[in-house]
């Protein structure tokens, strides 16, 4: 008869190993590896991965064209799916405590590339702002005339990397209307349930729907 063994897993739980099965010890391992998260392990999901969760907060008819940005192994952001639709999707970014992924309509694509690069030289907070708006300004770079964005929202460890699920995690829906104001479209600049209107009067306007804010 076999004799039974305590060890410590990886993850700091205490798994019993029958000693001389090399299945149970093969098992024990893979559900190790399958509960950990992107923020818990340290890693970087592998691009089938990253792809599977980025195209969530899109309607399902959108998710299979969609174009997706994604990380490598050394935390790059790189294209991993060409699109052929008009939508682009970030996949998220490895190594922090939350998760979040969104997509956006490919006519806000400058604007958002801008902000990216804006941030990779060291330019922080508001900052990032004032910078692409005075651009905007300056007609350097281009806004459309709409665009919707679509995101989803929440911890890390809401993401199970072996089912691909996402639990625990609030949606938020965006369409970027550049320079609307409250007189031009009839909606209150003021946070609510309902749809209302962010950044009103600038490049950057857009209307909330916010359908988990209570």
């Amino acid at each position: 008869m076999s004799r039974l063994h305590r060890v410590s897993g990886s993850n700091g739980t205490m798994l019993r190993i029958c000693m001389g099965s090399a299945t149970a010890l093969l098992m024990a391992a893979a559900g190790t590896v399958h509960a950990q998260t992107p923020a818990a392990a340290g890693a970087v999901p592998t691009p089938e991965q990253q792809v599977a969760a980025a195209v969530l907060p899109l309607p399902a008819e959108l998710r299979a064209g969609a174009r997706v940005l994604g990380y490598t192994a050394d935390k790059k952001l790189v294209q991993l799916r060409a699109g052929t639709n008009h939508m682009t999707c970030l996949a998220d970014e490895p190594g922090n405590d939350r998760f979040h992924v969104a997509c956006y309509h490919d006519g806000l694509e400058p604007f958002m590339l801008r902000g990216r690069e804006l941030r990779a030289s060291g330019v922080k907070g508001d900052a990032v702002d004032s910078v692409r708006f005075a651009e905007v300004k300056a007609k350097k770079l281009k806004m459309p005339l709409q665009g919707a964005l679509y995101s989803l929202t929440g911890k890390a460890d809401g993401w199970n990397l072996a089912t691909g699920e996402v639990t625990g995690a609030s949606r938020l829906y965006v369409v970027y209307i550049p320079f609307a104001t409250e007189a031009s479209t009839g909606l209150s600049a003021k946070p609510q349930a309902g749809p209302w209107i962010m950044f009103a009067g600038t490049p950057k306007a857009h209307i909330m729907f916010t359908p988990d804010m209570k």
